[in-house]
């Protein structure tokens, strides 16, 4: 009988201490943990970006344990089944979701030491779940390529990324969720005789923003390109009124940018000191291709905005990356604690009708991601509780503007085909449960 998805799984202390004894022979003393300092981390993800989640106790793991080769995945999972105990994948755990955060307990598995890169040709890169995504997009560069797509935490992992991840540098041209980036992955599935299963082209494409729960990442290859001569390009405006409309032009111009971010002078002045950012004033910052420079500076200081610095090199378009989507949130409330929280927002109102947009919550503010067709979004107010968070939603609707909220944890992307797709890959819901809308 196939259990309930989203039923919690029970396992007693014996479970627990028979899994250990198996993880001790498949691992060794140092590849398990049940240490508090080890659990306590285990525990915690980007999520402290959410007063609204970092309120919740979204749960601690019982046991924590670390592969360190990719056939030892399938013996965890085996044996966890086995016993019934919860399994938790985790990379970098720089989601901001809590995601990776065992919401049962159980056993977390950390990928982190899976971090082979394998195999690199003209069109696609094979690395293990643990690899950072700043050392896949720095061996496409040594060997005149780049990836589609990397996330603006570039420490994360690439099986952290296509679990949890939807969008970052890349994204103005390729889309988001990973829309023809993943070439094939390796995953297990919750099963008691798990092995490794490998999935090319659309068998593989299930897999992608799942959060665990119908199979662990284990290897990936994903899709990269020939790399182009990128010019990471910084101006200020006296206002983001006048800034985000510039940046929404500058997005169409071809060759499209890499990336093309905007702020207001209030996060500007949050993000990390930089010449190229101007105390009172807004900006606009992008990774734009060198045919397309001259123009994007004529679009820019046409709306009013003064050029502050080109840069070139690899070191530059990466540190550009991580001051994008969420990025200047987090400085944002590293500068004012216990102040902002943010909703995802999406859509052209974003820029048509941006004082509107700003008016929905006090002390609005946006952070704005030019993407695939349309605008992006962190819309930054002053907290006082969730139902008035929430209650901004529909506002926004009337506004044009899609609301992805970061205060939940559970799968919102086409999650009815994901729940029935679980059922079989993981009849026992043992794979990062907790993850079903209640």
């Amino acid at each position: 009988m196939t259990a309930t998805l989203s039923a919690r799984p029970r396992f007693g202390p014996g479970d627990l201490d028979a899994l250990i004894d198996e993880l001790l022979a498949l691992l060794g003393p140092r590849g398990v943990s049940t240490l508090d300092r080890a659990l306590d981390r285990a525990a915690r993800d980007g999520s402290t970006m959410s007063p609204i989640l970092s309120a919740q106790p979204l749960g601690r793991p019982d046991v924590v344990c670390y592969p360190k080769a990719a056939h030892q995945v399938p013996a965890i999972v085996r044996a966890a089944v086995r016993h019934g105990v919860p399994i938790t994948a985790r990379g970098k755990g720089t989601g901001n979701y809590g995601q990776v955060v065992p919401r049962y307990g159980g056993l977390v598995m950390d990928m982190t030491s899976l971090s082979a890169i394998g195999e690199l040709t003209d069109t696609t890169v094979t690395a293990e779940a643990g690899a950072r995504m700043i050392n896949l997009e720095q061996a496409a560069w040594d060997a005149g390529r780049q990836l589609w797509m990397y996330p603006s935490t570039a420490q994360s992992t690439l099986g952290g990324f296509l679990a949890g991840g939807s969008a970052g540098t890349g994204t103005i041209v390729h889309g988001r969720n990973h829309m023809g980036f993943v070439e094939s992955v390796d995953v297990v599935y919750g099963h008691e005789d798990a092995e490794l299963v490998h999935l090319t082209g659309p068998d593989a494409q299930p897999m992608v923003h799942t959060y665990g729960v119908a199979g662990i990442i284990v290897a990936a290859t994903v899709r990269i390109e020939p790399l182009q001569d990128w010019k990471c390009l910084y101006a200020s405006f006296d206002s983001h009124y006048d800034a985000f409309p510039a940046a929404m032009r500058a997005a169409a111009i071809e060759p499209k940018p890499r990336l093309l971010s905007a702020d207001c002078a209030t996060v500007v002045e949050a993000l990390p000191a930089d010449p190229a950012f101007v105390p009172g004033r807004a900006n606009v910052r992008g990774i734009i291709d060198a045919a397309a420079l001259d123009e994007t500076i004529s679009v820019l200081v046409a709306a009013g905005g003064r050029i502050e610095a080109v840069r070139t090199g690899p070191a530059q378009t990466m540190r550009l990356s991580t001051l994008s989507y969420n990025h200047p949130t987090w400085w944002l409330q590293k500068s004012v604690p216990d102040t902002y929280f943010h909703m995802e927002c999406q859509g052209e109102a974003l820029v048509t009708r941006l004082h509107e947009v700003e008016a929905v919550y006090p002390g609005g503010m946006l952070h704005l991601e030019t993407g695939h067709g349309t605008m992006f979004g962190m819309l930054n107010g002053i907290y006082r509780d969730p139902e008035q968070v929430y209650a901004g939603v529909p506002a926004l609707a009337e506004l044009g503007v899609s609301v992805h909220s970061p205060h939940q944890s559970y799968v919102d992307l086409d999650a009815d085909r994901v729940r029935e797709l679980a059922r079989t890959t993981d009849p026992k819901g043992l794979l990062n449960p907790g993850r079903w809308r209640e």
